[in-house]
């Protein structure tokens, strides 16, 4: 008998050896790139949601697999190895939309992409990508940001920052006290903001990029 976990793990497992994440492997497959991220595999209700047969039909002309390979990672128990750990991937413009995070910073919802990431110690951790020029020279369009909202901020960390009204920044933390929040620009081009505690969601500092 096929078990909801067992479908999961083949198409994880085909994902993987066809060098691709869940996420990839979807787009690839012409598909919505959420389609298999892990959030979508448990409905809101706690009940299991399979793929659809349209789904593994289309994951398996894209990657050249057939049927039978497709059940061979079922029966012969090659899903059971544990795919690359993978973190939420958020383009910088859909940031500041409502539905992506909750109120603490912590990524929400199935509407993220994925890629993969070596475990960092946050399982809120997620991925920003940078669009446009406003944070040129340090990071530039494409770049790809890794943010931990459980981690400690202090003065001269580079964070991303929400405001309020639904504004996304990344800025240089140049200080913090329980009244306000000074930021220092990253492009001398543009100015630096002071922001009141109050005006601030969330601020969550960055750990690495990818340049």
């Amino acid at each position: 008998m096929l078990k909801h976990s067992d479908i999961w793990a083949a198409i994880d497992a085909l994902a993987r050896d066809s060098g691709l994440t869940a996420s990839a492997l979807a787009r690839k497959a012409g598909l919505d790139p959420t389609t298999f991220n892990k959030s979508k595999r448990i409905t809101r209700e706690g009940k299991a949601r399979w793929p659809s047969t349209e789904s593994v039909a289309k994951v398996l002309d894209a990657t050249g697999a057939n049927l039978s390979r497709f059940l061979g990672y079922i029966e012969n128990g090659a899903t059971t190895a544990r795919p690359a750990p993978t973190i939420p991937l958020i383009g910088f413009a859909q940031a500041g939309d409502r539905g992506f995070f909750d109120d603490a910073g912590y990524p929400l919802g199935g509407g993220w992409d994925e890629i993969p990431f070596p475990e960092i110690g946050d399982p809120h951790a997620y991925a920003l990508e940078i669009s446009g020029d406003s944070m040129e020279p340090l990071f530039r369009d494409g770049d790809v940001v890794i943010v931990s909202p459980s981690a400690s901020v202090r003065r001269g960390d580079r964070v991303v920052l929400r405001t309020t009204e639904g504004e996304v920044m990344v800025k240089q933390l140049a200080r913090l006290t329980a009244k306000r929040i000074e930021l220092a620009s990253i492009n001398p081009a543009h100015p630096g903001r002071v922001l009141a505690t109050e005006e601030v969601s969330w601020l969550a500092r960055i750990l690495w990029a990818s340049q």
